[in-house]
């Protein structure tokens, strides 16, 4: 039996892995760990796994591409499931193992992959940054955001953030591992405790008047917006303290609405164009009913 003892990311299990194909070791003759402590125990490390790949074997991309994604999620099994499924695509002659969805280990790829994909789409609707600081080489205003991630997502969730706050230098930090973007580079760094995040600012009170100006109480659905924003993320949100008072204002609100005389209706602008397509309508009503119906 080898141990492989690796970091817990999918490209150190990549790199194991391939060695391992390459040298024909079948999946039940290893041990795959992620754990720091056990690292110690095996200092020298596998020197099987040292030596160069005998032979390139090709993977299925697509393989590749979901277990990357699998390898974020938490459960200590999948580095072993997912050189099983490695092995069984390859060595093992079952090219077509991916389109069998009933597969015990495939179906459980899947799930992980779900799940993960879940935990990426969280951190992308919930983090919330504050301003902790400006540079004072650069004149870069420097944002902190804290995020409680399910699983290992955080290579994977940030290049949404390096995109969409290009401008500003920011820094995520979860238990797992802390992003960081300065306007040109994006790194990491180890996870870090809640106590590492900043407290309260004043951006806090600017988005709590924004939510509380775009709450649509005829739209309140409790379930289902516990459903899309669980409560162990309010804890974060600097909006969720109003929630409760707005559902219980929601149905007074909505009353008030409907209580509320309609407005008259505004004239319509003072357009050429506008006016063409107006005539245009009136002078062949038919016309026009015939080419919306077909729109």
């Amino acid at each position: 039996m080898r141990t492989i003892v690796i970091e817990p990311e999918y490209e150190a299990w990549r790199t194991a892995a391939r060695l391992l194909l390459a040298q024909s070791v079948k999946p039940d003759e290893v041990l795959w760990s992620d754990d720091p402590q056990e690292a110690s125990l095996f200092v020298s490390g596998d020197p099987a796994a040292k030596q160069p790949a005998a032979e390139v074997i090709k993977v299925p991309s697509a393989f590749m591409d979901m277990a990357r994604s699998a390898a974020a999620h938490t459960d200590s099994k999948r580095w072993a499931l997912l050189y099983r499924l490695l092995w069984r695509l390859t060595l093992g002659g079952e090219r077509h193992l991916l389109s069998m969805a009933t597969d015990r280990d495939v179906r459980q790829m899947q799930d992980w992959f779900k799940a993960v994909g879940r935990d990426i789409h969280k951190m992308h609707a919930f983090v919330r940054f504050r301003l902790v600081g400006v540079d004072a080489d650069t004149a870069r205003e420097q944002f902190v955001a804290w995020f409680e991630p399910d699983h290992r997502i955080v290579r994977l969730a940030t290049p949404f953030f390096q995109k969409r706050f290009a401008g500003m230098d920011w820094s995520i930090l979860t238990p797992y591992m802390c992003a960081h973007w300065d306007g040109e580079r994006l790194h990491f760094t180890s996870g870090v405790p809640r106590s590492s995040a900043p407290d309260e600012d004043a951006l806090d009170d600017l988005w709590r008047t924004y939510y509380r100006n775009i709450f649509n109480p005829a739209r309140v659905k409790i379930s289902a917006m516990q459903s899309e924003m669980p409560k162990k993320y309010w804890k974060n949100l600097p909006e969720a303290p109003l929630i409760a008072g707005l559902i219980a204002e929601s149905a007074g609100r909505v009353q008030g609405m409907l209580e509320t005389e309609e407005r008259p209706a505004k004239p319509a602008p003072n357009n050429a164009y506008l006016k063409s397509l107006h005539e245009m309508n009136q002078s062949n009503p038919a016309k026009s009913t015939e080419e919306s119906d077909k729109s």
